[in-house]
């Protein structure tokens, strides 16, 4: 138990570090919280963000009880739930802390709910008791002592850990004002910022409402009758493919193109005006292929990557019941946007989201798991290139070979008519020369010898051909017919 009363006794202390710190005389800060207020302050810097409705636990190392790594869990809705989960918390907990190396040698615990519209602070506390009893004895069963447990709720705090009520008054204590701790001090000379409560973070992924859900419905309605039996078709599911990501690949552009304005519901809003229902529909349904979602998860770096979570998450909007569900595939996608920009606290958000919405989405299961176990992203990001630098060559060497067949052909094509052309001249060339035949003189006639070696004039048109007409060989003007027929129009 944490002695509340002796000001000399230092409460766990925290290192951390941004990557946005700005350069001074220490790249790394410690600060050093001394009692439970200052830990009920601390609590939104270590996690990024205001939890509400959550069972959040902290890992503590060595002597001075350095944080280590946090788990968060949404409170469950039933009490009879609250027995099991203690022992699946704490034992993933100790695993996570194995996998870093490090054991834990305490804990600290925060439950956060606010109170019903009719209750109030300390009836959440209460209530919540039984839930912070079986987290503490979970923890103990593991050897992993619980230093505190503090219950936030209706802007105050209160103890489970002290029964004192000199330090710790039954009505609770009230919060410090947002920004005026030393957690926030330090947190601001290192360039954090708080990015909101987790339910202001989750609802730029909630569906919209009104008669926009409406209209919405009805385009998801027309696409999935559309679509759906394409997809299913082997024949067409190529090219819906195509279609779904050159949709996608132009509404991008059009967000890149468009600056996202500084709060984030004016700029959600003015990103919703950018996609038609139709539109969202389209590409909507065509996530929902695996091969297509896979895709489109290119778009993960660079000048991509801004304006492509911001399409997922408008698409995530977009998905109104009964059409819920199918926002897992865009909610991932945005997970998995911000997993690779470096945004952990939205990618863990996002994904947790798309869990939520399909439990057994194994795309999200995978990324979420490797988010929370702070892999890194680089051989996704490898390979997902690596597919699209496959499929662009097999694409170039496709195009090729089609440009080389239709040079093939008009060779072809070419060859056949200068062939017909040399034909039809010889059958020219043929007909002037068995025609009248003309000396030296001019005659029109030609003597010849006969067989008993009589000379006797010969009519122009033959022996037999009708006098006074040239005969001439027949070609039906077939060939010349089949050389129009092959040459291109």
């Amino acid at each position: 138990m944490t002695n509340h009363s002796d000001p000399s006794r230092p409460f766990p202390s925290s290192s951390f570090t941004a990557a946005s710190a700005p350069s001074g005389p220490c790249a790394e800060q410690e600060v050093t919280l001394r009692s439970p207020a200052e830990l009920a302050d601390a609590l939104p810097y270590l996690l990024g963000f205001v939890p509400d409705d959550s069972i959040v636990m902290v890992a503590l190392h060595g002597e001075r009880g350095r944080f280590g790594g946090r788990l968060r869990l949404g409170i469950p809705h039933s009490r009879e739930e609250w027995a099991g989960i203690g022992d699946q918390l704490a034992e993933t907990l100790l695993t996570g802390s194995n996998k870093r190396g490090a054991r834990p040698d305490g804990v600290v615990l925060f439950l956060c709910q606010d109170p019903a519209a009719s209750g109030t602070g300390r009836e959440t506390m209460e209530r919540l008791r039984p839930l912070a009893q079986s987290l503490r004895e979970a923890c103990g069963r593991r050897d992993m002592p619980v230093f505190e447990a503090l219950c936030l709720s209706d802007g105050r705090f209160w103890s489970y850990c002290c029964p004192d009520p000199r330090c710790c008054p039954q009505e609770g204590t009230p919060l410090a004002l947002p920004g005026t701790s030393v957690m926030a001090a330090a947190a601001t000379y290192a360039g954090m910022e708080l990015r909101g409560s987790l339910s202001q973070l989750e609802a730029r992924y909630a569906p919209i409402t009104g008669p926009r859900a409406d209209e919405q419905q009805e385009a998801l309605d027309s696409a999935a009758m559309a679509l759906v039996p394409r997809i299913l078709r082997s024949a067409d599911c190529e090219t819906v493919r195509q279609e779904t990501l050159e949709l996608a690949h132009r509404a991008m552009s059009r967000f890149h193109n468009t600056p996202p304005l500084g709060g984030r519901a004016e700029a959600d809003a003015r990103d919703d005006t950018l996609l038609t229902a139709r539109e969202a529909a389209t590409i909507i349904i065509g996530l929902q292929d695996r091969v297509t979602r896979d895709r489109a998860a290119e778009w993960m770096e660079g000048s991509e990557a801004p304006a492509a979570l911001r399409l997922w998450r408008a698409l995530a909007r977009r998905c109104v019941p009964p059409y819920m569900e199918h926002a897992a595939a865009p909610v991932a996608l945005a997970g998995w946007v911000a997993w690779s920009v470096d945004d952990k606290l939205e990618a863990r958000v996002a994904l947790g989201c798309a869990l939520r919405l399909d439990p057994e989405y194994l795309f999200a299961q995978l990324l979420h798991r490797a988010c929370n176990e702070g892999l890194d992203p680089e051989p996704l990001r490898r390979c997902l290139r690596g597919q699209s630098a496959d499929r662009a060559l097999r694409q170039a060497a496709a195009e090729e070979e089609v440009r080389g067949n239709a040079a093939a052909a008009e060779r072809s094509s070419a060859a056949a008519d200068e062939k017909s052309n040399t034909a039809a001249a010889g059958s020219e060339e043929e007909t002037r020369g068995g025609g009248t035949v003309a000396d030296s003189g001019g005659n029109t006639g030609q003597r010849r010898t006969g067989v008993n070696g009589r000379s006797r004039n010969v009519r122009p048109g033959g022996p037999s051909g009708p006098a006074g007409r040239a005969r001439t060989r027949r070609t039906d003007g077939q060939q010349g017919v089949r050389s129009r027929q092959e040459r291109p129009q």
